[in-house]
């Protein structure tokens, strides 16, 4: 077991394990401390952070933070550590790693050498190296790595800004559904996913939902793909029961318990895998999970402790849900940002600090990761902090962000973006949806070739009867 020491001035402080360093060595926020791992001053964070500059990425190898005898995520990550490409950056700290990623991103091949390091770096290396990255760095960093995935759409290219549709109700009725679903299409959303969070985990209630999205995707010959996001289990009952199945969804985290909490092993995910690709109904790609993370989780799930029955910080936890993530190849991934609420993430700076990191660990990874740009309304944030957290992430080419009605989600009772945040972000930065999903609302008149929306007349919109039948 390593000890960590580090003096600044007068002072020197004590870190007992790579765990405590870690953890005291992590941007403030209200999750650490609630946990009682967080550094207790300024003070004691910088020093942490002067100190985990200077570990070596071999002791993240060694001295593991979750016991690899009582966690299958740790065991995962062990498993999908690339030796040979860790060669090229083995002799690094993790400051060194820092300076590495920032020289990287000046060269014109800085796409391919991230890709290249992509399975040579764990979560626990990556979580460490965003510790010691200021926004501007993790948005630098993130924009430069290239993820691409694909199913009837393809999400990820360069130029693009993908959207997921939410068009939940609190009572799964299906014309409120329909009234949501044609909103977000007349305003170009819906191309990484049309997926309702439902009411119910009935199984009938499910298959109903995807009956009535398949349906509408069908009779509009909508190229994108559907997702009601429902536990795995039920999921891979209705595909064999032959409901239209496109994307499988599962809530995953970054320990084994956590895991189990949420009622899934990496088998049961794998398994799953294997059913919605037997289905084949992707057009072009052929990845079919859609995961959900977010910080806070493990602590919620009282399965935060790792090594010595330390406490480990949410966010490295976080990080280590995306080894369970790339195990799968999903074609989406998402963090809920805010979603947990204040007991973790306090207020709009942990939101967004936690959002950037969120990011630039799982695209690092190799994740398409998108972001629920969100927060609960009793956390200290407001909608100016999230119109800061989706121009960052726009910024840092975010894959996709999720979307409802007027930004307030009243099923779920939260705050997040609106069809229009997204538009504010594409007309920014000059990006357009999907390339399959643009053709399409060009061809129906919904776009212009500029990628502007189009008002639309109703009595001659292709969507005309979806808003009759709302």
């Amino acid at each position: 077991m390593t000890v960590f020491r580090q003096t600044l001035g007068p002072t020197t402080y004590t870190f007992g394990h790579l765990v405590e360093l870690m953890a005291k060595a992590s941007p403030r926020r209200s999750g650490d401390e609630l946990a009682g791992c967080a550094a207790e001053t300024d003070a004691e964070r910088a020093a942490a952070q002067w100190a985990l500059a200077d570990v070596p990425l071999d002791l993240f190898l060694t001295e593991l933070l979750v016991p690899a005898e009582t966690d299958d995520v740790t065991r995962l990550v062990l498993e999908q550590h690339d030796a040979a490409a860790y060669r090229q950056i083995s002799h690094l700290t993790v400051g060194g790693l820092r300076d590495w990623l920032l020289d990287t991103v000046t060269r014109d091949d800085a796409a391919d050498r991230l890709a290249g390091i992509r399975w040579a770096l764990t979560p626990e290396m990556v979580a460490a190296v965003s510790k010691l990255m200021r926004n501007q760095d993790l948005v630098t960093v993130a924009r430069a790595v290239q993820v691409t995935t694909a199913f009837r759409t393809t999400v990820g290219l360069p130029g693009r800004l993908s959207t997921r549709l939410q068009p939940n109700h609190p009572t799964d009725d299906p014309r409120g559904i329909t009234a949501a679903t044609l909103d977000g299409l007349l305003l170009g959303a819906g191309d990484a996913v049309i997926g309702i969070n439902p009411a119910t985990d009935s199984p009938q209630a499910v298959s109903d939902l995807l009956h009535l999205l398949d349906d509408v995707r069908q009779r509009y010959e909508i190229p994108t793909q559907s997702c009601v996001l429902t536990h795995v289990t039920t999921s891979i009952g209705l595909i064999e029961a032959g409901a239209p199945v496109d994307l499988v969804f599962q809530s995953i985290a970054g320990t084994q318990g956590a895991n189990e909490g949420f009622g899934v092993t990496i088998d049961l995910l794998r398994e799953a895998n294997e059913a919605a690709r037997s289905l084949r109904r992707g057009t072009v790609g052929d990845n079919v999970m859609y995961l959900e993370t977010g910080q806070g989780s493990v602590l919620s799930a009282d399965a935060h402790l790792g090594t010595e029955g330390r406490p480990v910080d949410q966010q490295t936890l976080e990080a280590r849900a995306y080894a369970v993530a790339r195990d799968l190849d999903p074609f989406l991934i998402n963090t809920v940002v805010g979603f947990i609420g204040p007991e973790y993430l306090y207020d709009g700076k942990q939101v967004v600090r936690a959002g950037l990191e969120d990011h630039f660990c799982a695209k690092l990874l190799g994740l398409q990761m998108g972001a629920d740009v969100c927060y609960t309304n009793h956390t200290e944030a407001d909608q100016d902090d999230m119109d800061v957290l989706l121009t960052l992430l726009a910024a840092a080419r975010v894959g996709f962000v999720i979307c409802v009605p007027g930004a307030d989600d009243v099923m779920l009772g939260y705050q997040s973006l609106g069809f229009h945040d997204a538009l504010y972000a594409r007309d920014l930065f000059g990006t357009r949806p999907a390339p399959e999903f643009e053709e399409w609302l060009t061809r129906c008149g919904l776009m212009s070739e500029s990628g502007r929306v189009l008002p639309v007349d109703p009595s001659t919109s292709v969507l005309r009867t979806l808003g009759a039948g709302a």
